[in-house]
């Protein structure tokens, strides 16, 4: 494998990031709704 056959490979083998993210608004509300979760949860169980 020549150099540039290599570079032009790592180039090519990516593994995520955020570039291939999906939709950022589904992302928050779904984070904020298992926060709310999290807080009804504890407010019930009189942990708070």
């Amino acid at each position: 494998m020549t150099a540039t056959s290599a570079a032009s490979a790592r180039l090519r083998a990516r593994t995520g990031g955020p570039k291939d993210d999906g939709p950022k608004v589904l992302e928050h509300i779904a984070g904020w709704a298992l926060v709310v979760v999290l807080a009804m949860l504890i407010t019930q169980l009189g942990l708070l």
